[in-house]
């Protein structure tokens, strides 16, 4: 590997052993056998080097939870049986005490605008990645509108369960729970016949 690569993975071991705002420009130095000069050729600075690295993180994570790692993707397109299975497999990734997800509290709390930058942009292609994954669309195929309503929705579903899971694990939803959620909300929806905001007025 090169230097850019080395530093990048040299990055995630320290974020997974330090968090964010603990590592430092010769953490990542000593973690990857480069040097300081490299950080800013080849990222522009220590935090952007970090944000990268925990996209990276978060990238490779989700092969656990979309079929990447040799699983057979369960249920059809947009049903119960997919939601279900999709959900299990991400509360499966939170469950270890070592999940990066804890990393993602620290992470959504950073005010420094250039790592907001890079994580704003992951974040609207891993809601992307969410609806392809559940309707079984691929990503090229799913518009910015899409991604940016729907895709959203499960982003924010996302990070209800990171922050329950990282506070109390022991009542935090799995996929079951949020699959009869899901069920009884739909439920709810036809029952209001035409006139669906009914569910909402209760």
């Amino acid at each position: 590997m090169g230097h850019r690569e080395d530093l990048l993975e040299g990055a995630k071991r320290c974020l997974l052993e330090k968090g964010f705002a603990r590592t430092t420009a010769r953490d990542i130095v000593k973690a990857s056998g480069t040097n300081l000069a490299s950080i800013g050729y080849h990222y522009g600075s220590k935090d952007a080097l970090l944000a990268q690295a925990y996209i990276a993180l978060v990238e490779n994570m989700s092969d656990a939870f979309d079929g990447s790692d040799g699983s057979t993707i369960e249920g059809a397109p947009g049903s119960l049986e997919r939601f279900r299975w999709v959900w299990s497999n991400i509360v499966a990734t939170m469950r270890g005490p070592g999940s990066i997800w804890r990393l993602s509290m620290e992470v959504m709390t950073i005010e420094l605008p250039e790592v907001r930058e890079h994580l704003s942009r992951a974040q609207r292609e891993g809601a992307r990645g969410l609806v392809a994954l559940l309707q079984g669309v691929p990503e090229e195929e799913i518009p910015d509108e899409t991604a940016d309503t729907l895709g959203r929705f499960y982003m924010t579903l996302m990070t209800g369960l990171i922050a329950q899971w990282s506070f109390d694990p022991k009542t935090a939803p799995d996929g079951d729970a949020l699959t009869e959620g899901l069920r009884q909300i739909v439920e709810a929806t036809r029952a209001a016949g035409p006139d669906p905001s009914a569910v909402l007025r209760g």
